[in-house]
């Protein structure tokens, strides 16, 4: 079988292949293909953690995030978290820490998002894309914890972003 696209939207496609199985059965697999994400957890001075109050059309409601985004097109990774750093946040950062990548949704998805931590905050001047409302807010980390605990995140890549930096040390 050959591949067979079955639609396409922006940087974002469904399509559908033949895929050999490890028992060696082949079977048509229909995957959503994404370009990839960056997750960014931003660190100021004090130790407190920037955070995106975004409303997210899909759920129709608003969520406490890191700030996150698409990979651009032949975009190098770190760029893309740069730029979506200052565009969701206003801010720039020094320091940058690859923490590793997270699989959000393998079942279906062949999205890669690429975890950073930044410290060294500056301020500088972003633009939020069309259909995006956000408000940046600053937490400490028990904050973020009482909110994790009480389902007020409920985001993966945010919480899973969250625990790999707190096992890494970092918060």
């Amino acid at each position: 079988m050959t591949k067979i696209t079955h639609y396409q939207w922006k940087c974002f496609s469904i399509e559908e292949q033949s895929h050999l199985l490890p028992d060696g059965r082949e079977i048509a697999f229909t995957t959503l293909i994404h370009p990839g994400a960056v997750v960014i957890i931003p660190i100021d001075s004090n130790g407190n953690l920037v955070m995106v109050h975004q409303y997210r059309p899909a759920v129709k409601r608003w969520l406490l995030e890191f700030p996150a985004g698409t990979i651009e097109p032949n975009e190098d990774i770190l760029m893309s978290a740069q730029r979506e750093l200052a565009e969701e946040t206003n801010l720039a950062a020094k320091q940058w820490h690859l923490l590793g990548e997270l699989l959000p949704v393998p079942g279906f998805c062949d999205e890669t998002q690429y975890l950073y931590v930044v410290k060294e905050l500056t301020p500088t001047q972003g633009k939020l894309d069309d259909d995006e409302i956000i408000d940046v807010v600053t937490f400490s980390v028990a904050e973020i914890e009482q909110k994790i605990i009480d389902n007020q995140i409920q985001d993966n890549k945010t919480l899973a972003a969250f625990l790999k930096a707190r096992l890494l040390g970092f918060i």
